[in-house]
């Protein structure tokens, strides 16, 4: 079975930082390209950042120089470490596992930015 939990979301005031993590079992973790997507209230879920399997990443534009993603191929983890929030960044983040047609989600994590 596969399971994809996430955690690390919460309240955080503006320019303050947090750090959501991953949890994977059930997949070659290895071999799986890794995401974070985000959705806010009324909007379309938003690809935030990707880790292939080999390690090349990519971000969103709006978190260039604010966000991290890195992955722990021993403890099946993936992690986005998320600096200088904005309000804007307020949305459910989710994990994303993918390869080939395989795509797995998790159930996802509440983050808001407000003072």
């Amino acid at each position: 079975q596969v399971q994809l939990v996430e955690s690390g979301g919460g309240l955080v005031q503006p320019g303050g930082s947090l750090r959501l993590s991953c949890a994977t079992s059930g997949i070659i973790f290895r071999i799986y390209d890794m995401a974070w997507y985000r959705q806010a209230p009324g909007k379309q879920r938003e690809l935030v950042a990707a880790i292939q399997s080999g390690g090349n990443t990519n971000y969103l534009n709006s978190v260039k120089g604010r966000f991290t993603i890195s992955r722990d191929n021993a403890q099946s983890t993936v992690n986005l470490q998320m600096n200088s929030l904005k309000p804007e960044d307020t949305a459910v983040y989710y994990c994303n596992a993918h390869i080939i047609k395989l795509e797995y989600w998790g159930q996802g994590t509440q983050v808001t930015v407000s003072s």
